[in-house]
């Protein structure tokens, strides 16, 4: 790496920088959206705060590119793009049908529930469809994104910082969660997104399975709480790791000429030698695992 560039806030030592190049990424942005609308309150300030269903693509496009930036993108850029969501968030409210509390939609609660339900999308997709973390690396990658929660106005001590205090969070959560009607429409519309007429055919054989896969990679419990049935288990995970390795024989060059570039931005900062891979997250978190014991 170029010794005079910003890495930005994550960097290409992190879990963070090879794991969010993943093609599967896609798919676990889909299952996040299935996971978060889940919380009442939280897809309720979504729902009457922007038109979901005309604005939805728009809205999918916004979170990856955000993602995108925080993750390869300078410090500033990513500072930058948290400073406008939190600026976006401070002027939002919601109303409760049933109590007619108005509140923020920048609760922390409600923050740190999208935050939790996205982190846990991206790296269950991951490592279910077959991209190799260990535990400690899988522990490591959710620590790092105590940085991104911080960006949206969290505080980064009350974020959980391992797998362990990520389930700990969900049941301590479990109990507010519930299919609304505001949940419903995020299913449906996951299921028969607008477009088209001639583009039907292409939304049935495509997105279609894409959504089904997404949905079918949730928790059972949110399978109870959608009550829509999903393939067993072990069909599921088949399924992850079959769509991982067609979409991962992509070329990546090819797959990272997709705008906004922000990968190949990254390396024209930092040099070719920052690409992303997945084999570099064993060699590096070895070694930084093993010098950190050292200094214990």
């Amino acid at each position: 790496m170029r010794d005079d560039a910003d890495p930005g806030l994550f960097g290409p030592d992190s879990v963070t920088w090879q794991m969010h190049a993943d093609p599967m990424m896609w798919i676990a942005g889909v299952r996040a959206l299935y996971f978060q609308a889940l919380h009442p309150r939280a897809v309720r300030g979504v729902m009457q705060n922007s038109d979901f269903r005309r604005d939805a693509w728009g809205r999918l496009m916004r979170t990856a590119s955000f993602v995108g930036t925080t993750t390869y993108g300078t410090t500033d850029a990513a500072e930058k793009a948290g400073a406008r969501v939190r600026k976006i968030h401070s002027h939002l409210h919601a109303t409760d049908p049933d109590t007619g509390e108005r509140y923020g939609v920048d609760e922390p609660g409600l923050l740190l529930w999208v935050h939790c339900a996205e982190i846990d999308s991206y790296l269950h997709v991951a490592r279910r469809s077959g991209f190799r973390l260990t535990e400690a690396q899988a522990d490591r990658y959710i620590a790092e994104h105590r940085t991104s929660a911080r960006l949206v106005g969290l505080d980064p001590t009350e974020v959980p910082s391992s797998q362990a205090e990520l389930a700990s969070y969900f049941e301590k959560v479990r109990p507010e969660l519930a299919a609304g009607p505001e949940a419903r429409e995020v299913d449906d519309f996951l299921q028969r997104p607008p477009t088209h007429p001639l583009l039907v055919p292409a939304r049935a054989a495509l997105w279609r399975r894409a959504a089904d896969l997404a949905y079918a990679s949730l928790p059972p419990y949110a399978h109870e709480l959608y009550g829509r049935r999903a393939p067993a288990p072990a069909v599921t995970t088949r399924r992850l790791r079959a769509t991982g390795t067609a979409l991962r024989a992509i070329p990546a060059r090819v797959r990272w000429q997709l705008p906004p570039k922000h990968i190949l931005r990254a390396m024209g900062r930092l040099g070719a030698d920052t690409r992303p891979a997945p084999y570099k997250v064993g060699r590096w978190v070895a070694i930084l695992d093993e010098s950190e014991g050292r200094s214990t």
